[in-house]
């Protein structure tokens, strides 16, 4: 650094704060970076870390990106930790617990800032000793959990089509056996039934299911062509596209003869119309909580769970 400020003619302190993101007028600027241009000068992270005890490193602990929703995720945490000058350190665990609890001893050995964490394992351990946000998990009251509402999507849920006019609704998951809070889409949607006096079945299938048994349970429930039901609420957008594909299937139509609602807001090629009709997760402000959470001075002060509002979408699959 001393070098780059000789050769860029300017004192030691502005390299340091042109190299750190800092402010510094736009001439000098100019100036040190094309005397880090010419010098070839190469920022040594490992120093700063032993300096300022801080890498700008999060690390951001997910299944896979396969899943669009957990894609869209790390593209918003990624863009909130770019905004604060900080890098994501990308941990898939594909659902296998035990990388879980490896990827957190990773992060901890390359002295991460903080992890966020969308977790399965029954049994994982938080580290005390380093700044830790979950999503849609409550640990403790010591532990931030972010989630959105979803209690009240399910509730939503159930409102949107009664409004449309069903009269005979289930809700369909597949999911962890884990209490989380994307378990409160069935209570949400239970509770505003009974509010309606809407007739309804449940079936809830804990992860590793064969999806044969949805299929069996719309099958029981078709006589001379007809479903039982009018209306479908599902866990997820991609179990609504499931089951839409198995509807078609059986002769079905979907939105005339069945309407369908999935949850999470899932957009075909990320950016163009919803896959189905949706409860939408507010996933950029999910991500800038989680961020902002992790990187805050004073995490204790924090709520256990930070809850965000969600909304509902047309995408086709409704009667609108």
């Amino acid at each position: 650094m001393a070098d780059v400020a000789r050769e860029a003619g300017v004192a030691l302190g502005t390299v340091s704060r042109v190299v750190n993101g800092q402010q510094v007028g736009e001439e000098f600027r100019a100036k040190v970076e094309e005397a880090i241009q010419r010098l070839g000068y190469q920022y040594n992270n490992s120093g700063r870390t032993l300096r300022t005890g801080s890498t700008n490193t999060i690390a951001f602990i997910i299944p896979n990106t396969i899943n669009p929703y957990f894609a869209l995720l790390v593209h918003h945490v990624n863009i909130a930790l770019e905004k604060r000058n900080c890098k994501m350190l990308l941990c898939f665990t594909e659902y296998d617990t035990n990388r879980e609890t490896e990827f957190i001893q990773m992060a901890r050995q390359n002295q991460v800032d903080g992890i966020i964490a969308l977790t399965y394992n029954p049994g994982l351990t938080i580290p005390a000793d380093v700044p830790f946000v979950t999503i849609d998990r409550f640990f403790s009251t010591s532990v931030p959990c972010i989630a959105s509402d979803n209690f009240g999507g399910g509730w939503l849920a159930a409102h949107k089509l009664k409004e449309l006019g069903c009269t005979n609704v289930a809700f369909m998951r597949i999911g962890s056996s884990l209490t989380n809070e994307p378990s409160k889409r069935k209570d949400g949607f239970v509770s505003a039934c009974v509010e309606l006096g809407l007739s309804f079945e449940v079936i809830a299938l804990e992860d590793g299911a064969p999806y044969a048994e949805f299929e069996k349970f719309l099958t029981d429930h078709m006589e001379n062509g007809k479903l039982a039901f009018d209306g479908l609420f599902t866990g997820t957008d991609m179990l609504a596209w499931m089951i839409i594909q198995t509807l078609k299937k059986m002769g079905l139509r979907v939105p005339e003869d069945v309407q369908v609602i999935g949850f999470d807001g899932i957009r075909t090629f990320g950016i163009l119309d919803y896959v189905v009709s949706t409860i939408v997760q507010p996933v950029q402000e999910i991500a800038e909580a989680c961020v902002s959470t992790v990187l805050s001075k004073h995490l204790s002060t924090v709520p256990s769970l930070i809850c965000l509002p969600v909304k509902y979408a047309f995408g086709g699959t409704t009667k609108e």
